[in-house]
């Protein structure tokens, strides 16, 4: 199974595609003009307590406060606040961004810290000891732990990254060490600094590139920059050496996403139908609550029962679904409608489908199950924006609404329009429409008939720039 990650670096962004067996499983972007804050930490000062909401807000230097639920403050945190045991305003604080600003909405922001390294995570304000939860073989987990254990400091916390398979006693302690040194810094630093400052920022997009997708199951890191393509080289020689193989400098003359057939993917990605290789389909549709995937038969008429041929519409569009949550890396509420099943086999089948396939995404997903209707409720984390808001912006147009008044209805408030203005106006009337709406005054007689109930000529200008919604009727004496 080939698994390659491309990476295409320009100066105006950094993106990352992850292919595997020739499909495009997973794409980040990062602009220069959009910094990326999640995992920065800083030293930020209350502004706001809305007990009311159960949360504070907290500047952290940024245009956006940063927003903090009460569940993610520690109860180190509370301890420093005294009194009730609640922070209060103008009290400083040490936060990490767990979410960048979508939208409207500043930064998340948590007060359990963590500092990642290449085989663990360092949690300073926790005692604790985790191991990844896809590393599944119980006895390497054990093996981990005890290992984790043995490198841990008192009273703070280690992850153990799936990366850590395999490894030696000795490479989770020099991680370790790296890891507790950066910390003891970066707490001084907090104890010098006047708040609101940046603390910590976490690596750029090439090395977390490094640091959180190169494995052993990768055959090749392909970087089209030479200056990024040494930087990383020198960090594996570093942390992996025995992965240096892997890191490969592309150096065609076409550009490396469309070498490898990527740019046509990203294309697509802004579609909101999905055709199976069954003929079936698939409708992804994002609204400010939550996004709903829909399932159709399409063309597939299969070969057997209905009820087969709906089983296996679904089987295919449950890992389709999969591919394209983690490719669109869309997260929130999720609802899926596929298709409706008659037997409870069926349906406890493409739920284990859904789920399994959804094991190979990093993000955490979470499948609830059926509701009433027959549809599939389930959650996937978000942390960033993803790729539909970085790409595409609403259009003018429709102004997001994916649909404008149609042509018969614009007519009908021309029509209304010139009702109104019967009696103010003598002369000639000419009307300024889109070309969808001259087409339907043209035809059919409609002018006649305007012109008739106006009592005076009436000459139609289709303009090509005009809004399809907007119409403009100008008069002349002569």
């Amino acid at each position: 199974m080939a698994k390659n990650i491309i990476v295409s670096i320009m100066p105006e962004e950094t993106r990352m595609a992850l292919i595997e067996d020739g499909d495009l499983l997973e794409v980040s972007i990062e602009r220069t003009d959009h910094a990326h804050i999640v995992g920065n930490i800083y030293k930020g000062k209350v502004k706001n307590v809305l007990p009311g909401m159960q949360a504070v807000f907290v500047d952290i230097g940024h245009d956006k406060n940063a927003f903090l639920y009460t569940g993610d403050i520690s109860p180190q945190e509370l301890k420093v606040a005294g009194g009730g045991g609640t922070l209060t305003i103008g009290q400083d604080i040490i936060v990490q961004i767990i979410k960048d600003a979508i939208g409207t909405k500043g930064p998340r922001a948590t007060t359990n810290l963590t500092v990642p390294g290449r085989y663990i995570v360092l949690m300073p304000t926790v005692d604790y000891v985790g191991i990844s939860r896809r590393i599944d073989k119980e006895s390497e987990r054990e093996r981990l732990k005890e290992l984790a254990g043995n490198v841990r400091a008192e009273g703070t916390g280690l992850i153990v990254r799936t990366v850590a398979q395999g490894k030696a006693e000795e490479d989770l302690k020099n991680d370790a060490e790296y890891l507790y040194k950066l910390w003891h810094s970066l707490a001084a630093r907090a104890r010098r600094a006047q708040s609101p400052a940046l603390l910590y920022r976490d690596v750029d997009m090439v090395i977390r590139i490094v640091r959180d997708h190169l494995t052993a199951d990768i055959d090749q890191l392909v970087i089209d920059q030479r200056e990024a393509y040494g930087r990383v080289c020198d960090l594996v020689k570093t942390v992996s050496p025995e992965l240096l193989s892997k890191v490969v400098l592309y150096d065609g003359t076409e550009d490396v996403f469309n070498h490898f057939g990527i740019e046509k993917e990203i294309d697509k990605l802004g579609q909101r139908c999905i055709w199976l290789k069954c003929g079936g389909y698939i409708i992804i549709d994002k609204t400010e609550a939550l996004t709903v995937v829909d399932v159709n038969t399409g063309k597939y008429v299969g070969d057997s029962s209905l009820e087969d041929t709906v089983f296996h519409t679904n089987l295919e569009a449950a890992a389709e679904i999969a591919r394209q949550l983690r490719l669109r890396d869309i997260g929130g509420i999720i609802i899926i409608d596929f298709i409706d099943m008659d037997t409870d086999e069926h349906k406890k089948a493409i739920l284990d489908a859904l789920e399994g396939h959804l094991k190979k995404d990093r993000t955490k997903t979470n499948v609830i199950g059926l509701t009433g209707l027959g549809l599939v409720e389930m959650t996937r984390k978000k942390s960033r924006q993803n790729l539909e808001s970085i790409l595409y912006t609403d259009c003018p147009c429709c102004e997001g609404r994916g649909r404008v008044r149609s042509p018969e209805t614009v007519v009908i408030n021309i029509r209304r329009r010139l009702r109104k203005l019967k009696s103010s106006w003598q002369g000639q009337l000419a009307l300024q429409v889109h070309p969808t709406v001259a087409a339907i005054l043209n035809r059919s007689g409609e002018v006649a008939l305007m012109e008739k109930e106006a009592g005076r000529k009436i000459i139609v200008e289709a303009v090509g720039s005009m809004h399809p919604e907007v119409f403009t009727i100008l008069h002349s004496n002569e």
